[in-house]
């Protein structure tokens, strides 16, 4: 049976009405009439989101409980697969939706705040992300050793990793400073981990003297250790590039609105102290951004 072509078309739309209806975030009046914001965050990322005894728990998770709170509606949690960079999960999860679930959140955590990456070009001159705003930034990040002081006494500079062995997260930025920085001399003393507390576990096994990551998750975990014995070294990192950076939030670029109703929300929420409390009760290292300073 031939179907008319007439039909077709009628079916192709109705299909693009739905595909489109699903990968689309809603504006900010919206969320209000539909009573609900969909936030995502990433998955199986301590401390940040992770699910733990059934329970969703993390610093982001907090932060997206508030916010939704402070607007008056429910939360929706979305929990991202991180890919290969953030310009993929911002596609995937803001503006265009993963080609397999076809669906977007209206808020996204954990993104990266800062101007010259949010007006990165491509090859042939247009905005990489054209199609999100990056707002609010809630904290600052940096990178962090943890190490043992029965192993060493101290880490004045980052030299000292000639002779002691320190474990890294595989394919991450101190991986790759330590396999090159100062000619390649801490290259040897390297150690690569799939996970930051598979690296942590090794030092607690004497396997590694030291561990290297992001401060957040380093203080996350030395909170769960003997602080007397595992202390954060205050050195710095020469030519690793950014030492701290600020991390902050992102909408489909249409949705200003919903932008100024949340950041409205996340300075608030820094000037009375509900931020820094929200990583205290993880014992993270918090750092207000320079964007709320007076």
């Amino acid at each position: 049976m031939k179907i008319n072509k007439h039909v077709l078309h009628i079916l192709w739309a109705s299909y693009l009405l739905v595909i489109s209806h699903g990968t689309s975030a809603l504006s900010f009046d919206d969320i209000i009439e539909k009573n609900e914001i969909v936030v995502a965050v990433y998955r199986n990322f301590p401390p940040f989101s992770f699910q733990q005894d059934g329970k969703s728990k993390g610093i982001d998770v907090a932060v997206a409980h508030h916010i939704a709170d402070a607007l008056g509606v429910n939360l929706k949690l979305k929990w991202m697969t991180a890919d290969e960079n953030v310009e993929d999960d911002l596609r995937n999860n803001i503006w265009k939706g993963h080609y397999l679930t076809r669906t977007v959140a209206d808020l996204m955590l954990r993104v990266p705040y800062d101007k010259a990456y949010a007006l990165l070009r491509d090859d042939i001159g247009e905005l990489v992300h054209a199609n999100v705003h990056m707002f609010a930034p809630y904290h600052v990040e940096s990178w962090q050793i943890m190490f043992d002081s029965t192993a060493i006494k101290s880490v004045p500079t980052m030299a000292i990793f000639q002779y002691h062995d320190i474990g890294v997260e595989n394919d991450s930025i101190p991986q790759f400073y330590l396999m090159s920085a100062f000619s390649g001399r801490m290259r040897e003393k390297s150690k690569q981990f799939t996970t930051i507390p598979l690296a942590v576990s090794a030092m607690q096994a004497n396997k590694v003297d030291a561990v290297m990551g992001m401060r957040s998750q380093i203080s996350y975990y030395r909170g769960k250790l003997d602080k007397e014995r595992y202390l954060l070294a205050e050195n710095a990192f020469p030519m690793i590039g950014k030492q701290k950076w600020d991390i902050g939030m992102a909408v489909k670029s249409d949705h200003r609105q919903l932008a100024y109703a949340v950041g409205d929300v996340v300075g608030q929420m820094i000037s009375n102290g509900t931020m820094a409390n929200i990583f205290d009760q993880y014992q993270v290292t918090y750092e207000t951004p320079d964007y709320y300073a007076p």
